[in-house]
């Protein structure tokens, strides 16, 4: 029987991007490329790390990554392609600033959409935020018009993959993800769509700052 409250049978096939980073990428480049400081290889921390792609693309422009993910297998598959990198077992449930300290930049691309406690989630990813710095959130977009296009279109079913074990169990707005930013602390916050035209996005991003 599939442990509900244990994620790490979520199961990835290789350490190679998804489909979902030919959209997320870019745009997360582009933002850490404004956001980047001083020094060679600035820090980052990946919130749901997954098989380790992206903290590998990462690390290959020249940012210092450390990350975690509940999924043993996707933890396998990153330490096996990407020894080099920092990437262990944990979850957003978990005391990650005793055991890794805080960052700069802390990133976490479709994630909130998996978790079943997202308060506890938007709480781990504020601590490990350093005063001053930013946490970078991506989840697929729902809004009105997408809502109402998936129901005319009859894809609704699978839009919410709900024979997907540890699949998408929170579906967030802009309005709801805003709000559970600002009651964990965060402020300035704002929002990219990415992956079609905006009002059928297929993901938004949140750009989220930490007071300092």
């Amino acid at each position: 029987m599939t442990d509900v409250r244990d994620p790490s049978g979520y199961h990835y096939r290789s350490a190679r991007n998804s489909p979902a980073h030919d959209y997320l990428l870019p745009a997360l480049m582009s933002q850490l490329d404004a956001l980047r400081g001083t020094g060679d290889r600035p820090a980052l921390f990946d919130l749901g790390c997954g098989n380790g792609s992206v903290a590998a693309h990462l690390s290959e422009h020249s940012w210092n990554v450390t990350g975690v993910d509940p999924s043993l297998e996707g933890i396998a598959a990153a330490n096996a392609t990407y020894p080099e990198l920092k990437l262990e077992a944990g979850s957003a449930y978990d005391d990650l600033v005793t055991r890794f300290g805080r960052f700069p930049i802390v990133y976490s691309l479709e994630v909130v959409e998996h978790v079943y406690a997202p308060k506890d989630y938007a709480k781990t990813l504020f601590d490990l935020v350093e005063p001053g710095g930013k946490a970078i959130i991506s989840t697929p977009y729902h809004g009105y018009l997408k809502n109402l296009a998936l129901a005319v279109s009859g894809k609704m079913d699978a839009h919410f993959t709900v024979l997907w074990d540890h699949g998408h169990i929170k579906f967030w707005s802009i309005p709801t993800l805003t709000t559970l930013l600002k009651n964990a602390g965060f402020e300035d916050i704002h929002f990219l769509r990415v992956g079609r035209v905006p009002v059928l996005a297929k993901s938004m991003i949140a750009i989220a700052g930490k007071p300092s």
